[in-house]
């Protein structure tokens, strides 16, 4: 069964730092693109930032988070990291991590990717 388990959300107040992990099971997703959505209360899920099927391939990131969030691949165990700095109240949201099985090439575009983790909550405390 592939899976795809996010695990590194928390409370953190604002302007601190979190790392979140994204572990594949049942398969590698070396070969393919992978990408952070987030959810807030009563909001859509929304793009946050995705990245190619190798380190140092193209990256794609949503404004608001930009010169805070980097995303980077992981090794065997973890496919894929986002290292949020400098959090702000508006970060709190449900974050996933994705994959496009099918795809090496990252969007923005939620319906473009088809493996989902359950997610993992961030809270940033004013």
């Amino acid at each position: 069964q592939v899976q795809l388990v996010e695990s590194g959300g928390g409370l953190v107040q604002a302007g601190g730092s979190l790392r979140l992990s994204c572990a594949a099971s049942g398969r590698t997703f070396s070969n393919n693109a992978m990408g952070w959505f987030r959810q807030a209360p009563g909001k859509e899920r929304e793009f946050v930032a995705a990245i190619s099927w190798r380190s140092g391939g193209k990256t794609l990131y949503r404004d608001s988070v930009k010169g805070r969030f980097t995303i980077a691949r992981g090794n065997a165990n973890v496919a894929v990291f986002l290292q949020m700095n400098v959090l702000t109240p508006e970060d709190t949201a449900v974050y996933y991590c994705a994959a496009r099985t099918s795809w090496a090439i990252p969007t923005m575009n939620l319906g473009d990717y088809n493996t989902w983790g359950q997610g993992t909550q961030v809270t940033v405390s004013s």
